[in-house]
């Protein structure tokens, strides 16, 4: 088997098997294979391309198998999908694509599976992409499973993204984000102010963001020694709102709750460099703690890392922090062009789960503030029980907090004019089909204990960043 198709299908067979993710596995996978460039690129595109479609591509199969994919052997139906995804998506020779695929099929499960994956391949190979997708719609039980077909989402996905989407009256702009969901995003790099320089070209609004010139980032990462790194511009953009939420005082202390892999976590230790102030991290998964840690390498000075459960850490820490980063554990709905295979994970069910989690996190942290403290709650997930809805429920007990502007607050750091659509409680919710970022949510309260004497100590007026 050709070895791209070879750590395509073996990526495929993690993720399926044992929970993998794809954009963590598939770059070590490439380097053990020693793939050429050329190779590199069709593994990767073969990977992602069939964890981005699988829902219709398994509709596709079941139509040509006449038998519900539950039927189906998992290492048969992992090839049937790289397969059908060759099919009727790339460039790759049918004969080549079947071929291939009945000789994997043989030596992972047998000559029996191989002469039903032959028997379905070729019946898929008769048709054009087109009639297999009117073919599929005509099949579905309602509007929302038809589109979900064509786009290959889950029907609870897209009800979700409508629902965030008519919260700004912006429902008419779905479509626009399913496709955007669908494409590969851009290499976008994060420059730490005070120790590299923003290279070309600028992303638009956050002054540390840029793209990579050639599309590998390895070159521009290495030479660096970790002053650069990949980061999403809509992670960068909620890291310097909450460090431009209020002037920054000499001596502040500010804590990153949830900070693995880091990334945030070594944004915040720059600017918090430049400005005499003191940032502890915290990650309860010791795997990830070490990421945060390895992230923080490039920053001179010492940033604790703590290994806690945050509610602990926050119950323990009562009125100690200025500033308090929440990326509170979600469902990740928000970075589906990444990560695809979330989709297809993912249920409601995870969403009931995580929801009073972050609502503790996020009371816990309120707690953990400083009179005047400031806490930035993020999430990865524009699903409104995980952003307004968890918002709304922990300020509805208190009245020791007010909400700030925070959609003023980002587009002041914002280097050119945003698009921010408000519901009205000044909340941001940034989408990959309007901003070309992940969908990252956004909400900036401050702590309002007037029976407390605030910190009197030097401000500083701007956030000094490397252009």
């Amino acid at each position: 088997m050709q070895p791209a198709r070879r750590v395509a299908y073996d990526v495929l067979r993690a993720v399926s098997g044992s929970d993998a993710y794809a954009n963590l596995l598939l770059p070590s996978s490439i380097a053990d294979a020693a793939l050429n460039p050329q190779d590199a690129a069709l593994a990767t595109e073969l990977t992602y391309g069939t964890l981005r479609r699988r829902g219709t591509y398994d509709a596709i199969i079941a139509s040509a198998a006449g038998r519900s994919i539950d039927d189906i052997d998992e290492a048969v139906l992992d090839a049937l999908r790289l397969a059908t995804h060759q099919l009727l998506a790339t460039r790759v020779a049918s004969h080549a694509a079947v071929n291939e695929s009945v000789n994997l099929v043989a030596s992972e499960s047998g000559r029996g599976s191989s002469g039903f994956a032959n028997a379905v391949l070729r019946r898929i190979s008769r048709d054009t992409p087109g009639e297999w997708q009117e073919r599929i719609e005509r099949e579905a039980r309602s509007d929302d499973e038809r589109l979900g077909l064509r786009t290959a989402h889950p029907v609870w996905i897209i009800r979700a993204l409508r629902r965030a989407l008519a919260a700004e009256n912006r429902e008419e702009e779905l479509e626009s984000l399913l496709e955007a969901d669908n494409l590969s995003p851009e290499v976008t790099l994060v420059a730490l102010p005070g120790l590299a320089e923003r290279g070309t070209p600028a992303r638009p609004y956050a002054a540390t963001a840029f793209g990579s010139p050639g599309g590998d980032p390895h070159t521009i990462i290495t030479a660096s020694g970790g002053t650069v790194r990949v980061q999403d511009e809509g992670s960068q953009l909620v890291a310097l709102a909450l460090a431009g939420a209020a002037p920054i005082r000499s001596g502040e202390q500010w804590l990153d709750l949830c900070a693995g892999p880091g990334g945030k976590t070594a944004l915040l230790a720059a600017i918090a460099r430049q400005h005499d102030v003191t940032l502890e991290a915290n990650e309860v998964v010791p795997t990830r703690a070490r990421l945060v840690r390895n992230a923080l390498k490039a920053v001179p000075g010492d940033v604790t890392v703590h290994e806690e459960d945050g509610r602990g850490l926050t119950a323990a820490s009562h009125g100690r922090y200025d500033r308090i980063l929440v990326d509170a554990p979600c469902t990740g709905l928000g970075a589906l062009r990444r990560r695809p295979e979330a989709r297809w994970r993912k249920t409601p069910a995870d969403v009931a789960e995580l929801v009073p989690l972050q609502e503790q996190l996020l009371a816990g942290a309120l707690d953990a503030l400083a009179p005047g403290g400031i806490v930035a709650y993020v999430t990865c997930s524009p699903h409104l029980a995980e952003t307004s809805g968890v918002v709304s429920e922990v300020l509805r007990t208190r009245d020791d907090v007010i909400e700030m502007d925070a959609a003023g607050v980002l587009s002041g750091v914002a280097q050119s004019p945003i698009d921010l659509a408000s519901d009205g409680s000044g909340r941001v919710q940034l989408w990959p089909h309007r901003h070309g970022t992940d969908a990252m949510f956004l909400a900036l309260l401050q702590r309002s204990d007037a029976s407390a004497t605030p910190r009197t100590t030097e401000t500083t007026e701007t956030i000094e960043t490397e252009e």
